[in-house]
């Protein structure tokens, strides 16, 4: 027994306790107890049956009768658990379950799963044209490039040739294409191609005289993101394009001649991993393939740009794991010993292993550097530690633009691949900046600042023994965290041109130390060590040179270029709350031109910290017609209207405070960032006490493309404000964003007071935060009828808590206009 749970896998805690007695104690008599307690009353459930039949003197058929009601009960249970476990998923997450079902069941093309994705046969037509002159480059380049470094790169490889090169008949293709129109600059364009290539290669060489080796086939699949940038006014209209992998991707090689051997699982792995290895150090981030089109572009600044921001994981805990241990045989189930992995590139983390919990709690914390979002994941996966192979427990990948949208994410995510299973994370976005007053150092060692270095070239390194230039590589670092660049070979003036990362704990103590080595020997061809402190005092916190190397040669010297950058912490969006606040009244005269606030005793509501100056000014108390004052206590809250308008003159002063601050539904949003703001309405509109028209909107939610559809279908009796009709166009905010960049809007309609737009307008969000968030719609004429005039007709807040956005609304909305007549009934289809 003891030598049983000494070997079973998971046992360790058995072993432990069975291999030495002093450390038994009674709660671990207790649970050997119950364990065979148990062990013993399934024997019994399963052989007494089998003994009564036969105590009885009854045919054997009866057990095997029951035994199969009992498999085929069981069974339908099983079934019928499924079905109901299928049905709660699709009501609670029905995109998922859609896009799950047709992946694993209908294999059907990628852009039926997602409509943001294109075929792009053109493109793999064009690609087969062209494959026999790319067949053509590529021998060229293992030739001429690829052939002497692996000459260079070992003394048994001198006789290193090709023989023969072919890439055969079947080209690359590209199985889908993304485009990227949302979170990205106005001079760039971002594609994400999906690349499968199986292909018929036939390349051989001569290793020496007596090994050849060869490769026959070849697949290859990865995601390549290609950025067109900058966009400019001048052929050929891009600047530079630049390639790269998101993440590593895959590769099989069918091995010929000597190289077979490498078939087997010990060395196939170790030669597929080592190619792997150098398409990361050229094509995965951070490193990427940069090609300028025109001279203004520096390439240093393509090959290595700042990263976008950085992102703190905080691994806090999972729950109801699955157990993956198990004692006595596999009859008694345990618990795990879980762990989780983190990988972002070719950044990996790994946390510590809790004993026996299917409720760990890890409380840990990890950086990661983020160069592209969205795009890049991060890859979280579970594991049960054991003595010979750890157990998956599942993963779950997380997209950083989302984290990126968000700015802080605090939530349990659930387990995939995986029965049950969830893990809790935080995660943090912090933006890069280079304002010394930002810095806020930590007690709890975590990174302050972020350091950026692109390491360029070296030049006159010392000479080796044969007089000929040193095959040289660089390690960079900070304290403990090493990094290297690759291995230039034979060359006194070597070129790396690669950029690394750093975190920075501590500006004051902390240096970047630079060391160019020889590769073979590892002996040191000089040194650099530059104080962070150094780049703190610089305004730019940038340094671009070449540095004189220590303990090297006279001449002999390094350019790289150090950037550092503060790590801000930036706050989540505010949310727009889904109801006013009760103590704001609104009173409507029967004649409805006019609307009185009164509002409690309340302080004005703070301001937010990214309000600008003129928000944040202080509200005045209104002065009522009669010349008096009022208390403070009668001052009007930021947002709402200024408290009673009885004279015209009230009307005419109405403006905006806080733009930037939380929105009640008696602000003034139809005059958001207009250049008329606080100006009159015009006299027409303040005399008119009819209706100011009414707007037809559809609003529904896609929950297959996750997007919010706002249609704009038409008005109808709008207020002509010329006799020849109104000039009228539609303007949307999708609160709280309310920017110039944010701003929506229609194509004008001339000369008409029923205009009809059939406008349609996407808002890339998650259902449960469009029910947050509210719609401010407003019509407004293109022509101002006086320059100091309002183009407001009118305009509607739509409150999508109180919609059924899933089912969808399309209503007829009557038109108001704040402060001149009351809000108006909707009128339903």
């Amino acid at each position: 027994m003891a030598f049983a749970a000494q070997t079973h896998p998971g046992g360790q805690e058995i072993s432990s306790v069975l291999g030495n007695t002093e450390s038994l104690t009674p709660s671990a008599v207790n649970r050997i107890l119950m364990e065979f307690m148990i062990y013993f009353g399934r024997a019994v459930v399963v052989f007494y049956p089998v003994y009564l039949t036969g105590y009885l003197g009854l045919s054997i058929s009866w057990v095997l009768l029951c035994m199969l009601m009992f498999t085929w009960w069981q069974k339908n249970r099983q079934w019928k658990d499924v079905r109901i476990g299928s049905a709660i998923d699709l009501v609670d997450n029905e995109a998922h379950v859609i896009s799950t079902e047709l992946k694993t069941a209908l294999q059907m093309a990628s852009w039926v799963h997602f409509t943001d994705v294109e075929k792009v046969q053109w493109v793999n037509k064009v690609l087969k044209q062209a494959w026999p002159f790319f067949g053509m480059y590529m021998e060229k380049l293992l030739r001429e490039n690829i052939q002497p470094m692996v000459r260079m790169s070992n003394s048994a490889l001198k006789m290193f040739t090709f023989t023969k090169v072919h890439f055969g008949y079947k080209p690359l293709r590209i199985t889908w294409i993304r485009a990227y129109t949302h979170e990205v600059d106005q001079r760039e364009v971002i594609l994400d191609m999906n690349i499968n290539y199986d292909g018929d290669v036939d390349i051989n060489a001569d290793v020496n005289a007596a090994i050849k080796a060869g490769v026959k086939e070849l697949k290859f699949q990865g995601m390549l993101r290609v950025i067109l940038e900058p966009l400019i006014g001048q052929a050929p209209l891009v600047g530079g394009v630049t390639l790269f992998f998101i993440r590593r991707p895959t590769l099989e090689v069918n091995w010929t001649g000597m190289t077979n051997v490498l078939d087997s699982p010990a060395f196939s792995s170790l030669s597929e991993q080592s190619i792997i290895d150098i398409i990361a150090s050229m094509m995965v981030l951070p490193n990427r393939m940069c090609i300028p089109l025109i001279d203004q572009i520096k390439v240093d600044v393509m090959r290595f740009p700042l990263p976008r921001g950085v992102v703190r994981v905080h691994v806090l805990e999972a729950r109801d794991l699955v157990a993956k241990d198990t004692y006595m045989m596999g009859l008694v189930k345990g618990k795990s010993d879980p762990y989780t992995t983190l990988r972002v590139g070719n950044r990996y983390f790994k946390t510590k292993t809790i004993k026996e919990n299917l409720h760990p709690k890890w409380n840990e914390v990890y950086e990661f550097v983020v160069h592209e979002a969205p795009g890049q994941e991060l890859e979280v996966e579970l594991y049960d530690e054991d003595r010979d192979k750890d157990d998956f427990l599942g993963k779950y990948n997380l997209d950083f633009g989302e984290v990126k949208r968000e700015k802080e994410m605090d939530q349990w995510f659930p387990l995939e691949k995986i029965a049950h299973g969830e893990i809790h994370l935080k995660l943090q976005w912090f933006a890069l900046n280079s304002d010394p007053s930002l810095l806020k150092e930590s007690n709890a060692g975590l990174s302050c600042a972020m350091l950026a270095v692109y390491l360029d070239n070296a030049s006159n390194l010392p000479l080796t023994r044969r007089n000929m230039g040193p095959s040289s590589y660089v390690e960079i670092s900070i304290d403990k965290d090493v990094q290297k660049s690759k291995v230039v070979y034979m060359n006194k003036d070597p070129a790396w041109e690669q950029g690394f990362t750093f975190f920075v704990q501590n500006i004051k103590t902390q240096q970047l130390t630079v060391q160019v080595k020889e590769n073979e020997k590892k002996t040191l061809l000089g040194v650099l060590n530059m104080p962070i402190s150094r780049l703190f005092s610089i305004s730019s916190m940038s340094v671009d040179q070449r540095f004189q190397l220590e303990r090297s040669g006279a001449n002999s010297q390094i350019k790289l270029k150090a950037t550092l950058r503060i790590l801000t912490e930036e706050r989540p969006p505010p949310k727009i709350p889904q109801s006013s606040p009760p103590n704001v009244k609104q009173q409507t005269k029967a004649g409805g031109n006019t609307s009185a606030s009164t509002p409690s005793a309340a302080p004005v509501a703070s301001v937010s910290p990214n309000s600008t100056p003129a928000a944040s000014s202080p509200v005045l108390p209104d002065v009522p017609p009669d010349g008096t004052k009022e208390t403070s206590s009668a001052q009007p809250r930021r947002n709402s209207f200024l408290a009673p308008e009885t004279s015209k003159s009230s009307n005419l002063n109405m403006r905006r405070y806080d733009s930037h601050s939380l929105l009640s539904d008696n602000s003034i949003a139809s005059s958001r960032f207009d250049l008329t703001d606080g100006a009159a309405f015009p006299e027409a509109i303040r005399n008119h006490q009819g209706s100011f028209g009414e707007i037809n909107l559809t609003v529904r939610y896609a929950t297959i493309r996750n997007k919010l559809m706002v249609l704009v279908h038409s008005c109808r009796n709008l207020f002509p404000c010329s006799k020849n009709g109104t000039d009228s166009y539609v303007r949307m905010y999708f609160l709280p964003d309310q920017s110039w960049r944010h701003r929506k809007k229609t194509h004008v309609k001339k000369k008409t007071v029923d205009p009809v737009f059939e406008a349609k307008f996407e808002f890339d969000v998650s259902l449960a935060e469009a029910q947050t968030r509210k719609l401010d719609v407003a019509v407004k004429n293109n022509k101002m009828l006086h320059t100091r005039e309002r183009k407001d007709i009118g305009m509607v807040m739509l409150d999508f808590s109180q919609m059924d956005l899933v089912k969808g609304v399309s209503e007829w909305f009557e038109l108001t206009l704040p402060g001149l007549m009351s809000s108006g009934t909707q009128k339903r289809l």
